[in-house]
């Protein structure tokens, strides 16, 4: 261990990606695809077990590169942007050490949120064909990350990163936080080729559009605050999660129909993380008060026109974010408050264990 200074087509997609995998790993990956059943407390454990599993795969020099201490500060500097990067590349890993990897990333999302990470891997080669083969886009290029040693008495953390993707899990004993939660597509709709018409992250534009089109001319007055969208979300890489002003127009301000609307938002960022684990952030929101959560929305409301979009309530917020390359560019993001890296959590064992 060492310190640092520092609406689509999924099928289609992810068979792309598999082409760029060994065989065997393809074959886990449709096999991993398949969906589970798991009580909630059985995560951190799964969890704990496949990260030892990958380390006991690895050389010293690749646990080196892989592990930092729980406190570096590399914990907290998470980048989505395409850059060099330390961690442990899924193009440095021979193919059992790749399937004990992809087991691991798989233990913290739903289906679909692993689905998706697969396809903004796979975007890369795309981008790599629309760019004249630029060398900085590779779908192998995304790196792993164990902050601690993994363990269900010690607080221990890991993290999946690369361009378009970046998601930090923290584990205290039984208890697995994911957050932040950051997921990109570019291009947002693939324009020719083999794939055109996918989008990645289709529904979750298409949500938000609806729902700000529902509203009624009084409750956009309240919704909208800009007519320009921010270039990009604002909790991004580099800040603590904030709240943002103006926070929208208020749950309990909208029909039940645009309350319905409003929960198919959230819960399609939400859904990407297991079951069991939205299940706890949807616990937090209810007992928040569901009607305290706020939509904003700026930019245009048509398709293919820079928006902007972002939903906050007590314990959390999401942005979303299409204005770059032409409005064909998403970036979306989930905070927490209170619990991103897991800070309460930690603070909570750290009160109650000597250290």
């Amino acid at each position: 261990m060492r310190s640092s200074q520092s609406a689509f087509q999924p099928i289609n997609i992810m068979n792309s990606q598999l082409n760029l995998l060994p065989a065997a790993t393809a074959l886990f990956l449709i096999l991993s695809s398949l969906p589970t059943s798991i009580d909630g407390h059985e995560i951190a454990t799964e969890m704990t077990d496949s990260a030892n599993h990958l380390l006991q795969s690895l050389t010293p020099k690749q646990k080196e590169t892989l592990v930092f201490p729980i406190d570096d500060k590399l914990r907290k500097d998470w980048q989505f942007i395409p850059m060099e990067r330390e961690g442990l590349s899924l193009k440095n890993l021979k193919p059992n050490q790749r399937l004990l990897a992809m087991s691991l990333i798989q233990t913290a999302l739903s289906h679909r949120g692993y689905s998706t990470s697969l396809q903004i891997m796979a975007l890369e080669q795309i981008l790599h064909e629309m760019e004249n083969n630029s060398p900085k886009r590779d779908p192998e290029k995304y790196h792993l990350f164990i902050f601690g040693t993994p363990s269900l008495k010690t607080p221990w953390g890991w993290r999946i990163e690369g361009h378009h993707l970046s998601i930090s899990i923290t584990v205290v004993e039984n208890e697995v936080v994911v957050t932040p939660a950051f997921f990109g597509s570019n291009p947002g709709e693939v324009q020719s080729g083999q794939f055109k018409g996918v989008r990645v992250l289709g529904k979750e534009e298409d949500l938000g559009r609806t729902l700000v089109k529902a509203l009624s001319p009084d409750q956009q007055s309240i919704a909208v605050f800009s007519k320009k969208a921010p270039r990009d979300v604002i909790n991004g890489p580099g800040r603590e999660a904030t709240v943002l002003t103006p926070k929208g127009l208020g749950a309990a301000d909208m029909t039940p129909e645009q309350q319905s609307m409003l929960r198919q938002l959230v819960d399609s960022h939400l859904n990407k993380c297991r079951a069991e684990l939205a299940a706890n952030d949807w616990k937090k929101i209810k007992t928040g008060g569901f009607d305290k959560l706020h939509f904003a929305w700026a930019g245009e409301m048509e398709r293919g026109k820079p928006h902007y979009y972002r939903v906050q309530g007590p314990s959390f917020i999401l942005e979303y974010d299409n204005t770059q390359n032409k409005a064909n560019h998403v970036h979306a993001v989930w905070r927490d408050f209170n619990n991103d890296f897991g800070q309460d959590l930690l603070r909570k064992h750290y009160q109650s264990n000597k250290h």
